[in-house]
């Protein structure tokens, strides 16, 4: 089973068994962890690079 996790200022964090997709139903490289960008900003999409540093808006509410 997978979690998928939305790190405050940061992107997607999915562990566990995960089968990663592109858009034309390949599969492409994963691991146990994966960073997934949720900006658009990374230049490695889909995964974060950290691009998004002093540039994303929290998603915590209180």
């Amino acid at each position: 089973m997978s979690e998928i996790k939305v790190l405050d200022n940061g992107p997607l964090l999915v562990t566990g068994e995960t089968t990663l997709l592109d858009g034309e139903g390949n599969k492409l490289e994963g691991k146990a962890q994966l960073y997934l960008c949720r900006c658009g900003l990374s230049a490695n999409k889909p995964f974060c690079n950290g691009a998004h540093k002093g540039k994303f808006e929290s998603v915590v509410r209180a």
